[in-house]
Protein backbone atom coordinates (compact mmCIF):
# COMPACT_ATOMS: atom_id res chain seq x y z
CA UNK A 1 0.00 0.00 0.00
CA UNK A 2 1.16 3.53 -0.73
CA UNK A 3 2.48 5.49 2.23
CA UNK A 4 1.00 8.73 0.85
CA UNK A 5 -2.05 8.78 3.20
CA UNK A 6 0.21 8.48 6.25
CA UNK A 7 2.53 11.14 4.81
CA UNK A 8 -0.37 13.57 4.37
CA UNK A 9 -1.81 12.86 7.82
CA UNK A 10 1.56 13.23 9.55
CA UNK A 11 2.09 16.51 7.68
CA UNK A 12 -1.26 17.89 8.84
CA UNK A 13 -0.57 16.84 12.43
CA UNK A 14 3.01 18.19 12.35
CA UNK A 15 1.64 21.63 11.57
CA UNK A 16 -0.20 21.54 14.90
CA UNK A 17 2.19 19.62 17.15
CA UNK A 18 5.29 18.23 15.43
CA UNK A 19 6.73 16.70 18.61
CA UNK A 20 3.56 14.72 19.32
CA UNK A 21 3.71 13.25 15.80
CA UNK A 22 7.31 12.07 16.22
CA UNK A 23 6.57 10.70 19.68
CA UNK A 24 3.39 8.84 18.71
CA UNK A 25 4.78 7.40 15.48
CA UNK A 26 8.01 6.40 17.19
CA UNK A 27 6.23 4.66 20.05
CA UNK A 28 3.83 2.88 17.70
CA UNK A 29 6.75 1.64 15.62
CA UNK A 30 8.74 0.52 18.66
CA UNK A 31 5.68 -1.30 20.02
CA UNK A 32 5.28 -3.16 16.73
CA UNK A 33 1.93 -1.57 15.91
CA UNK A 34 3.05 -0.36 12.47
CA UNK A 35 5.60 -1.55 9.93
CA UNK A 36 5.54 1.83 8.17
CA UNK A 37 7.45 3.71 10.89
CA UNK A 38 11.19 3.90 10.11
CA UNK A 39 13.76 2.94 12.73
CA UNK A 40 15.07 6.51 12.86
CA UNK A 41 11.85 7.59 14.59
CA UNK A 42 11.99 4.67 17.02
CA UNK A 43 15.40 5.51 18.49
CA UNK A 44 15.41 6.10 22.23
CA UNK A 45 17.25 9.43 22.00
CA UNK A 46 14.77 10.71 19.41
CA UNK A 47 11.81 9.69 21.57
CA UNK A 48 13.31 11.28 24.71
CA UNK A 49 13.98 14.61 22.95
CA UNK A 50 10.54 14.56 21.31
CA UNK A 51 8.94 13.80 24.69
CA UNK A 52 10.68 16.71 26.43
CA UNK A 53 9.82 19.16 23.64
CA UNK A 54 6.25 17.86 23.61
CA UNK A 55 5.90 18.69 27.31
CA UNK A 56 7.29 22.18 26.63
CA UNK A 57 4.74 22.63 23.85
CA UNK A 58 1.89 21.43 26.07
CA UNK A 59 2.68 24.17 28.60
CA UNK A 60 3.54 27.02 26.21
CA UNK A 61 0.57 26.32 23.97
CA UNK A 62 -1.92 27.00 26.75
CA UNK A 63 -0.67 30.44 27.83
CA UNK A 64 -2.29 33.37 25.95
CA UNK A 65 0.17 35.32 23.76
CA UNK A 66 3.00 32.95 24.73
CA UNK A 67 1.37 30.45 22.38
CA UNK A 68 1.55 32.96 19.51
CA UNK A 69 5.25 33.57 20.19
CA UNK A 70 5.76 29.79 20.24
CA UNK A 71 3.89 29.50 16.93
CA UNK A 72 6.06 32.23 15.37
CA UNK A 73 9.22 30.35 16.38
CA UNK A 74 7.80 27.12 14.93
CA UNK A 75 6.89 28.59 11.55
CA UNK A 76 10.04 26.92 10.24
CA UNK A 77 10.24 24.01 12.70
CA UNK A 78 6.84 22.46 12.00
CA UNK A 79 7.00 22.40 8.17
CA UNK A 80 10.58 21.15 8.33
CA UNK A 81 9.61 18.43 10.77
CA UNK A 82 6.66 17.46 8.57
CA UNK A 83 8.97 17.21 5.55
CA UNK A 84 11.58 15.13 7.40
CA UNK A 85 9.03 12.71 8.88
CA UNK A 86 7.40 12.32 5.46
CA UNK A 87 10.74 11.63 3.77
CA UNK A 88 11.60 9.03 6.42
CA UNK A 89 8.23 7.34 5.99
CA UNK A 90 8.69 7.24 2.21
CA UNK A 91 12.26 5.99 2.48
CA UNK A 92 11.16 3.07 4.59
CA UNK A 93 8.32 2.02 2.30
CA UNK A 94 9.78 2.56 -1.16
CA UNK A 95 6.28 3.27 -2.54
CA UNK A 96 6.79 7.04 -2.84
CA UNK A 97 9.91 9.05 -3.77
CA UNK A 98 11.39 10.73 -0.70
CA UNK A 99 11.54 14.17 -2.32
CA UNK A 100 7.87 14.02 -3.30
CA UNK A 101 6.93 12.83 0.17
CA UNK A 102 8.91 15.67 1.77
CA UNK A 103 7.11 18.19 -0.45
CA UNK A 104 3.69 16.80 0.50
CA UNK A 105 4.48 16.55 4.21
CA UNK A 106 6.20 19.94 4.44
CA UNK A 107 3.59 21.90 2.47
CA UNK A 108 0.71 20.28 4.35
CA UNK A 109 2.41 21.04 7.66
CA UNK A 110 2.92 24.68 6.62
CA UNK A 111 -0.76 25.18 5.74
CA UNK A 112 -1.83 23.41 8.93
CA UNK A 113 0.56 25.55 10.99
CA UNK A 114 -0.77 28.78 9.46
CA UNK A 115 -4.32 27.68 10.28
CA UNK A 116 -3.33 26.91 13.87
CA UNK A 117 -1.44 30.20 14.30
CA UNK A 118 -4.27 32.23 12.78
CA UNK A 119 -6.86 30.55 14.98
CA UNK A 120 -4.78 31.26 18.08
CA UNK A 121 -4.49 34.93 17.17
CA UNK A 122 -8.27 35.12 17.00
CA UNK A 123 -8.71 33.26 20.29
CA UNK A 124 -6.20 35.56 22.02
CA UNK A 125 -8.48 38.54 21.42
CA UNK A 126 -10.71 37.09 24.15
CA UNK A 127 -9.84 38.49 27.61
CA UNK A 128 -10.27 35.17 29.47
CA UNK A 129 -7.71 32.33 29.19
CA UNK A 130 -10.12 29.39 29.26
CA UNK A 131 -10.97 29.44 25.55
CA UNK A 132 -7.24 29.31 24.79
CA UNK A 133 -6.76 26.29 27.04
CA UNK A 134 -9.82 24.58 25.57
CA UNK A 135 -8.60 25.04 21.99
CA UNK A 136 -5.13 23.77 22.92
CA UNK A 137 -6.50 20.64 24.62
CA UNK A 138 -8.75 19.97 21.60
CA UNK A 139 -5.74 20.27 19.28
CA UNK A 140 -3.66 17.90 21.43
CA UNK A 141 -6.41 15.30 21.59
CA UNK A 142 -7.20 15.70 17.89
CA UNK A 143 -3.59 15.15 16.83
CA UNK A 144 -3.25 12.11 19.10
CA UNK A 145 -6.51 10.57 17.90
CA UNK A 146 -5.82 11.10 14.19
CA UNK A 147 -2.22 9.83 14.34
CA UNK A 148 -3.22 6.70 16.29
CA UNK A 149 -6.09 6.17 13.84
CA UNK A 150 -3.64 6.61 10.94
CA UNK A 151 -1.43 3.81 12.27
CA UNK A 152 -4.28 1.34 11.79
CA UNK A 153 -6.37 3.01 9.06
CA UNK A 154 -4.13 5.40 7.08
CA UNK A 155 -6.56 6.13 4.22
CA UNK A 156 -9.52 6.92 6.47
CA UNK A 157 -7.29 9.04 8.72
CA UNK A 158 -6.06 11.01 5.70
CA UNK A 159 -9.68 11.78 4.76
CA UNK A 160 -10.31 13.01 8.31
CA UNK A 161 -7.13 15.11 8.28
CA UNK A 162 -8.10 16.63 4.93
CA UNK A 163 -11.56 17.52 6.20
CA UNK A 164 -10.11 19.08 9.36
CA UNK A 165 -7.63 21.09 7.30
CA UNK A 166 -10.37 22.48 5.06
CA UNK A 167 -12.54 23.25 8.08
CA UNK A 168 -9.62 25.03 9.73
CA UNK A 169 -9.03 27.19 6.65
CA UNK A 170 -12.73 28.13 6.63
CA UNK A 171 -12.58 29.05 10.33
CA UNK A 172 -9.54 31.28 9.81
CA UNK A 173 -11.33 33.09 6.97
CA UNK A 174 -14.36 33.65 9.20
CA UNK A 175 -12.15 34.90 12.05
CA UNK A 176 -10.13 37.27 9.85
CA UNK A 177 -11.41 40.37 11.67
CA UNK A 178 -10.32 38.98 15.04
CA UNK A 179 -6.90 38.11 13.65
CA UNK A 180 -6.46 41.69 12.41
CA UNK A 181 -7.53 42.93 15.86
CA UNK A 182 -4.86 40.74 17.48
CA UNK A 183 -2.17 42.05 15.13
CA UNK A 184 -3.18 45.67 15.82
CA UNK A 185 -3.10 45.04 19.57
CA UNK A 186 0.36 43.48 19.32
CA UNK A 187 1.59 46.42 17.24
CA UNK A 188 0.34 48.85 19.92
CA UNK A 189 2.13 46.86 22.62
CA UNK A 190 5.38 47.02 20.69
CA UNK A 191 4.92 50.75 20.23
CA UNK A 192 4.31 51.19 23.95
CA UNK A 193 7.50 49.30 24.82
CA UNK A 194 9.67 51.63 22.74
CA UNK A 195 11.82 54.12 24.70
CA UNK A 196 10.33 57.60 25.03
CA UNK A 197 11.16 59.84 22.10
CA UNK A 198 11.62 57.01 19.60
CA UNK A 199 7.94 56.46 18.72
CA UNK A 200 7.37 57.27 15.11
CA UNK A 201 11.09 57.86 14.56
CA UNK A 202 12.51 56.75 11.24
CA UNK A 203 16.21 56.73 10.48
CA UNK A 204 17.34 59.17 7.76
CA UNK A 205 17.75 57.91 4.21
Amino acid sequence: MSVLPLVFTSGWASGINAYAVILLLGVSGAAGLSDEVPEALQRTDVLVVAGVLFLCEVVADKIPYVDSVWDAVHTVVRPLSGAVVAALLAGGSGSLPELAAAAVGGSTALVSHLVKAGTRMAVNTSPEPFSNIGVSVAEDLGVAAVIVFAVFHPVAAAVVAGALLLAGIAVVVLLASRIRRFLRRRARRREARRPAGTAGYRPPG
